[in-house]
């Protein structure tokens, strides 16, 4: 926590203010009588709009025993509803649409990007699996759909190089009992426990109006797309808001942990707790991330990888959450090193850069490099519609993207 202190303050002093302004997006922000929260953006410079979903629940929602429900729920959702009883992708595959979702430890998103004309096919589609999706959720999906999740986490945890990490990241990082403490993907045992009866419960509590966002962004006429949503939506009993996870934030505290795993080269992992997403601190850390590990001649890849050859490679980054966050600083061994020479290295590299503020062009590239990635997620309809709901979901502000700039 001391070298995370000592690097905030480093940025504080060398960081300046963004020379350019966030372009403006209009957003239109209204409640159905149901509860529904509605964000409107429209953007005709191409004749394709994004639908977006966001139900209010993640796996921090999840009680003891019920792991992987929210991420469960994110395939059992592409295979029909009452009024189409077939994978959700056929009816956008021959219209060119993109659809998938998404499922983090603070919310579960779906999403559609198609051509304009088709706006109310994808309109449709979500309320409908919003509304029946339970009329035809039968054993036979549950069993097949949680078969596709242990899979899935078989893929990229236990048989992927480090994969592990974060189910350890989870468990050591988080108490007990607190709402971070597993991971998105569940336990092998929770999925098998998993009943029709509990799964149906679980989607009746939070995929309802009143916990989800509806955002729609693109080239889209206001006056007709709100009587499509009326139509939609407006009829579906509002359920309630799921309260926010209470969890204190963990207490700091020193730990050294040795996992053992299938790998060629070993790692060293350093993580801290940090603010939660956009927190005061929280970006901060993504600007030191990029001072410290993006670019060959940065302050930790240089010396590891470069100078002393001790680490293959080097990563830092920051993770942000709705809870709390975590900054990870990861080497991997080069061959013939061990973990201890790669933390010794680490170590002493990370106490030489938070030493040394980092220079005017240390800062301009790294705000350039983000207001760059921020400018690209505005032009793409998808990810600001995405942008959208979360500014929202975690500020209560749709139109937030001058602040998060």
């Amino acid at each position: 926590m001391r070298l995370l202190a000592l690097a905030l303050a480093a940025l504080s002093v060398a960081a300046a203010p963004p020379d350019a302004a966030a372009p403006h997006v209009d957003v239109e922000q209204y409640t159905l009588d149901n509860g529904l929260t509605v964000l409107l953006s429209r953007d005709d410079r191409l004749p394709v709009v994004a639908v977006e979903v966001r139900y209010l629940v993640g796996s921090a929602h999840e009680p003891e025993g019920r792991s992987g429900f929210a991420h469960l729920f994110e395939h059992l959702m592409f295979q029909g509803s009452g009024h189409f009883d077939d994978e959700y992708f056929k009816p956008f595959e021959p219209i060119g649409g993109v659809v998938n979702g998404t499922t983090n430890t603070d919310r579960t998103n779906y999403f559609e990007r198609v051509p304009s004309p088709y706006l109310e096919l994808a309109l449709w589609m979500e309320s409908d699996r919003m509304e029946t999706l339970l009329d035809v959720l039968d054993q036979p999906k549950l069993d097949n759909q949680r078969d596709v999740v242990k899979n899935e986490r078989r893929q990229r945890y236990e048989n992927t190089p480090y994969g592990m990490v974060w189910k350890y990241f989870s468990n050591h990082l988080y108490p007990k009992g607190h709402p971070y403490q597993h991971t998105t993907i569940g336990t092998h045992a929770d999925l098998t426990a998993a009943s029709l009866d509990d799964v149906k419960a679980f989607f009746r509590r939070y995929y309802v109006p009143k916990n989800a966002v509806l955002t729609i962004v693109g080239d889209f006429e206001p006056a007709e797309t709100k009587l499509l949503i009326e139509r939609y939506f407006g009829h579906l009993p509002p359920g309630e808001r799921a309260p926010t996870p209470e969890a204190a934030r963990p207490e700091a505290k020193a730990d050294h942990l040795t996992f053992t795993d299938a790998v060629k080269l070993p790692r060293v992992y350093y993580a801290w707790h940090t603010p939660a997403l956009y927190e005061e601190g929280d970006a901060a850390l993504d600007l030191m991330a990029t001072v410290l590990s993006d670019g060959k001649t940065s302050r930790l890849y240089q010396p590891l990888v470069y100078e002393q050859k001790v680490a293959k490679d080097v990563a830092a980054y920051q993770v942000s959450r709705q809870l709390g966050g975590f900054f990870v600083i990861q080497a991997t061994a080069a061959e013939g090193q061990t973990a201890d020479a790669v933390a010794k290295a680490l170590e002493a590299a990370l106490a030489d850069a938070l030493a040394k503020p980092p220079t005017e062009d240390e800062m301009a590239r790294a705000i350039n490099g983000w207001k760059k990635s921020f400018f690209q997620r505005i032009e793409d309809v998808t990810s600001r519609a995405q942008m959208l709901s979360t500014y929202f979901h975690l500020t209560g502000k749709a139109d937030y993207l001058a602040e998060d700039l």
